[in-house]
């Protein structure tokens, strides 16, 4: 496993002191000494800071080479300043820039951090202005927690476009980024698991190419399930008869067999992964949907013997909570059966118009489910869903009971740092979700989902945020009004929030 470099800073006497250690001499956890990483009662918190200087990026000018979905290759509108890079958006539908990834465990009231740790950016990285990265999960086993995420391996930081490449190389010679830049140019999707002690381990798919994985977990019965999209070609278009399998079989939500390699570049065995109930063929209005993209899964949890997972983004499928059980194997996952959750919307993304886009699932208890909606921005959704949704199981059937934004939706920030002012940021809903139970009254954190000025809204600097719910209110009682979002971290200039686990004892 690798042993990255790990920060430690521990509460003394009031005062943060900053240690730093390396995990070379680490031993394993002590029963009765705090260890090193994923501190018991601590809120775990996934980040990303955009870095210029590595890579492909430090080059990028004006006229630079890019990839085009429409043209197949253009040139890059701006250069690499934090604040106008995003720009090149408009002219390069895949543009993305890889950057490494920061976990800390921070005091889940305070936001003090207790611990950091760099995952190794020469094993993988994020894409740092894909909005839907980075979701996290926490799961204890018979070993202590162990935390879990997706990111790119090999990409390094500064490669321009990575989280649209494809996952093995040669998936979709359609794919402009492989146009572009050529077969090899292709990062497998990794998962990555880390320990008490922050050894890490690497899990690589050739999943999700053409697009990210957005989340992944360790299942109770010992396999990974990861949500992600696929396909930024041609080769899952319909109307073009090129249902490409490497494409099409590769998304959605996937059963992943382990490999925890000590490297991101372990050899993939055949079939070690598999898509759970591909929803292909979906039709609005008599004609099919892309395929690949029906499956654009968001958010996933495990609670009660089944997955739990989302799809709120995009114009295909349907926009709403799913569930599957029990859980999946890898060598059965095509006959497993997805079912929409009871009392959750049935029809069209593409009739809906996004007023529903629904993130993260987080259970209270068996009968009180919480549903981020990441929003949109217009006025309709953010009045109705955007923000945390709070659902109760009534006769089978979920229902929901209020929708909690005081303190949240249409907040301002104005940031400026080091390339300028960033634009006016309002923040117009949530994404990814932990909580804690108490007896009668439930802690949820969640990063936020943004509105700007900005090329692209998933660089803008973003917030984690803390809210208390009492569980037994089921409508909007004056009380229930008086709950109130409030800030743990950010927004901070060049950084974004992306995933939040909870470490429980």
């Amino acid at each position: 496993m690798r042993l990255p470099t790990l920060s430690v800073r521990l509460l003394a006497g009031g005062s943060l002191v900053a240690l730093a250690t390396s995990l070379a001499a680490a031993s394993p956890a002590v029963p009765g000494k705090k260890p090193p990483f994923l501190i018991p009662h601590s809120l775990v918190i996934s980040t990303s800071t955009y870095d210029n200087t590595q890579g492909a990026i430090a080059s990028l000018v004006v006229g630079t080479t890019l990839p085009d979905t429409d043209s197949q290759t253009t040139s890059a509108i701006a250069g690499n300043d934090y604040v106008n890079v995003w720009n090149n958006d408009s002219v390069d539908a895949s543009f993305g820039v890889s950057s490494g990834i920061q976990l800390s465990d921070v005091d889940p009231s305070t936001g003090s951090v207790l611990a950091s740790l760099s995952v190794p950016s020469d094993q993988v990285v994020t894409s740092f202005s894909s909005k839907s990265e980075l979701g996290l999960h926490v799961v204890n086993g018979a070993n202590g927690p162990t935390l879990t995420f997706v990111g790119y391996g090999g990409a390094g930081i500064g490669s321009i476009d990575a989280s649209d490449s494809d996952a093995v190389a040669g998936q979709d010679p359609t794919n402009p980024v492989t146009f572009c830049f050529g077969d090899s140019y292709a990062f497998p999707r990794e998962v990555v698991s880390i320990d008490q002690t922050g050894a890490i381990s690497y899990t690589p798919t050739i999943d999700y190419g053409g697009n990210n994985g957005r989340s992944a977990l360790l299942g109770s019965n010992g396999l990974y399930y990861s949500v992600g999209n696929s396909n930024n070609g041609a080769s899952s278009q319909y109307n073009q008869g090129i249902t490409n399998p490497d494409v099409t079989e590769t998304t959605g939500l996937e059963a992943i067999t382990p490999i925890n390699g000590s490297s991101w570049n372990v050899t993939i065995p055949p079939n070690n992964s598999a898509e759970v109930d591909p929803l292909l063929d979906f039709t609005f209005n008599g004609k099919l949907d892309k395929a690949g993209k029906d499956d654009n899964f968001r958010g996933v949890t495990e609670y009660g013997g089944a997955l739990w997972f989302t799809k709120g983004s995009g114009s295909n499928g349907i926009d709403t909570v799913y569930t599957v059980s029990p859980l999946p194997d890898v060598s059965d996952a095509g006959s497993a059966t997805i079912d929409i959750v009871p009392g959750f919307p049935t029809d069209s993304a593409k009739s809906t118009g996004g007023n529903f886009t629904p993130f993260a699932v987080f259970f209270a208890n068996p009968t009180t489910m919480y549903v981020t909606d990441e929003g949109t921005g217009n006025t309709t959704d953010q009045t109705t869903h955007a923000g945390l949704e709070k659902w109760s199981l009534v006769n089978g059937t979920w229902q929901l009971d209020y929708v909690l934004t005081n303190g949240l939706i249409g907040s301002i920030d104005n940031v400026t740092g080091y390339d300028g002012p960033w634009p006016t940021i309002t923040t117009v809903g949530l994404r990814n979700l932990t909580g804690k139970v108490g007896k009668s009254t439930v802690t949820l954190w969640a990063t936020t989902s943004t509105a700007s000025a900005s090329g692209d809204n998933g660089a803008d600097p973003n917030k984690v945020v803390v809210i208390t719910d009492r569980l037994k209110p089921t409508t909007m009682t004056k009380r229930v009004a008086q709950e109130s979002f409030s800030v743990l971290a950010g927004p901070t200039y060049g950084n974004v929030y992306r995933g939040v686990a909870y470490v429980n004892p």
